[in-house]
């Protein structure tokens, strides 16, 4: 975010999870369509460098790089940052079957579009068990279909909800739809699998993993003939003796 003078760090981490909260409303609201799915803002000495996720880049780019233009002009003019000192990037999301943000706007869209409940739910609970997540949960809430607001929960598959795994392998969403009986709210939880290269998932191993190896071939350790041996201790003894 463009500082105009020194401010305590305070102030700083506040003013700079406030600029990161109104960005992704705006191009949520903005790039829902294209299938948005989060933002990252790396400052650098130069300039500020911000990184759209979403999973159709193209229509986020526009025709001739336009739109991406007219992005970076709006942000510049809000935020308040200097002439050709903000620039926007769009990075396509590897696999959108995980990403949740991107099913909650695709469920979203389907919702709009008059599809049932229930239709659409399983549509996008099978689509993500498909494409290699571990679990699954999409939760709906609002006036489905009568007057009275309820809740209706979907799940598959195996989702984990506490410790440090959480974080790592856990994606969460929220948004609301505006139907014309009132407000629906989605949640949709994925829990992606493991991969050891860290692009389809995450790199960190489930701490409660046991990988069971195969037994070894045990070699029978080397003995010499049992008559040798009788022989020597006799010559031993008789050795002794004399």
């Amino acid at each position: 975010m463009a500082q105009q003078a020194q401010i305590s760090k305070k102030r700083k981490f506040v003013a700079d999870g406030v600029f990161n909260a109104e960005l992704n409303e705006f191009l949520g609201r903005t790039l829902g369509e294209d299938g948005y799915a989060g933002v990252e803002v790396r400052v650098t000495p130069i300039r500020t460098e911000i990184i759209i996720r979403a999973t159709r880049t193209r229509e986020v780019l526009g025709e001739k790089g336009r739109r991406i233009r007219e992005l970076t002009a709006l942000v510049q003019k809000r935020f308040g940052f200097p002439e050709n000192s903000v620039e926007l990037f769009a990075e396509r999301v590897e696999n959108r079957a995980s990403c949740a943000m991107a099913q909650c706007e695709s469920l979203r869209y389907k919702l709009l579009g008059g599809l049932a409940v229930r239709r659409a739910c399983y549509g996008v609970l099978r689509f993500i068990m498909e494409n290699g997540a571990t679990g699954v949960e999409v939760i709906i809430s609002g006036k489905l279909r009568a007057q009275r607001a309820k809740a209706m929960k979907f799940k598959q598959g195996y989702l984990i909800s506490t410790g440090e795994p959480k974080k790592h392998y856990i994606s969460e969403a929220v948004r609301h739809v505006l139907m014309r009986q009132g407000v629906l709210g989605i949640k949709v939880k994925i829990m992606m699998s493991h991969d050891p290269e860290g692009k389809m998932g995450p790199k960190m191993q489930m701490p409660d993993k046991i990988t069971v190896h195969e037994p070894k071939e045990e070699v029978p350790p080397m003995m010499g003939p049992p008559e040798q041996e009788y022989q020597q201790e006799g010559g031993e003894a008789g050795a002794a003796e004399y």
